[in-house]
């Protein structure tokens, strides 16, 4: 149960116009939203009391503030970055219209993130969900055939960049063989770090459930990393730069467009701090593949989410929903 959280004054911390907010805005300045104590919670109490009260540039600093920590969750989960964008859209238009509903009874970050959880738990199922598994997943890997790299004369982007699609590509394509929950339950606690008293606080189950959710997942995905990739096993044959070109072969990796890889980019490890205490040495050894991913730039949300936010009846609009 957490405390109540101490309201007053709180509107006064909330100060900052949003106006074309940028990624690093959106990120406010590195802050994690997901440590045991968010920095960001007091701030954001006094941005959502001013929203509350009607004010739309406080309500945009909420959404700036968590759109790129919501959209690298659901990246995560769904793999496709137009699923991902579609499915943030609808959290944030969850979170537009039951704002009125926070009471400060918990930190605003459980309120927020509760959501964010509920509705990538209660998605509607895609394809894939129903055919795809580990034993399936390595049998389309040695289909793969082994070849050699390009020729960097006949292809638009850089073949560094085209190797770090495919490691990238291949390796979030592991994580949708986990179910619904595993996966997210990994995304939190062994990329993210989420610790199990957050865990367990956006879940809304026991600590030590958390735990053993999280055990699980480790334990199924790093079993086939373990049997399959070379990024942690050498023994392994699959290299990343060896299946690069039969990706693009098979349609998996497009040299035209890019999902994943990026020149410059800001990384997993740098953003989220791991912090699990029972982490063993080699399980640290599988997260940090998924730590090592780039932390996606999110498109701006704020502008695609204005016009609803600018609705003539917005304050009443709220209240009603």
């Amino acid at each position: 149960m957490n405390p109540e959280y101490e309201i007053i004054g709180a509107a006064e911390i909330c100060h900052t116009t949003v106006r074309g907010v940028s990624n690093e805005l959106s990120m406010r300045k590195g802050l994690n939203p997901l440590t045991d104590i968010p920095a960001s919670d007091a701030e954001d109490l006094g941005c959502v009391r001013r929203a509350q009260s009607g004010s739309r540039e406080a309500l945009e600093e909420v959404i700036a503030g968590h759109q790129g920590w919501i959209y690298n969750i659901v990246l995560r989960m769904l793999y496709y970055p137009q699923d991902a964008e579609d499915a943030t859209q609808e959290i944030l238009n969850k979170v537009i219209t039951k704002l009125s509903t926070f009471e400060g009874r918990s930190s605003f970050r459980t309120w927020l993130y509760r959501l964010v959880v509920n509705h990538v738990l209660n998605l509607k199922r895609r394809a894939w969900e129903d055919r795809l598994n580990f034993p399936e997943y390595g049998r389309s890997l040695d289909d793969i055939p082994d070849m050699e790299l390009v020729d960097p004369q006949t292809v638009p982007a850089d073949v560094s960049l085209l190797v770090d699609e495919a490691r990238i590509g291949c390796t979030s394509g592991m994580l949708l063989c986990l179910d619904r929950e595993q996966r997210l339950v990994y995304i939190l606690g062994a990329i993210f770090g989420v610790t199990d008293v957050v865990g367990a606080e956006l879940l809304e189950i026991r600590r030590d459930a958390f735990r053993q959710k999280l055990a699980r997942a480790r334990r199924d995905l790093h079993a086939f990393m373990q049997n399959q990739c070379g990024l942690v096993n050498t023994a392994n044959p699959c290299r990343c730069a060896k299946k690069t070109r039969g990706f693009a072969k098979a349609g998996y990796l497009n040299p035209e467009k890019l999902l994943f890889a990026r020149e410059r980019i800001i990384r997993v490890h740098e953003m989220a701090e791991q912090k699990s205490a029972d982490l063993t040495a080699l399980d640290e050894a599988y997260a940090k593949v998924y730590r090592d991913h780039p932390f996606h730039d999110s498109p701006d949300f704020v502008a695609s989410l204005r016009t609803l936010i600018a609705h003539a009846d917005f304050k009443s609009f709220q209240e009603v929903e």
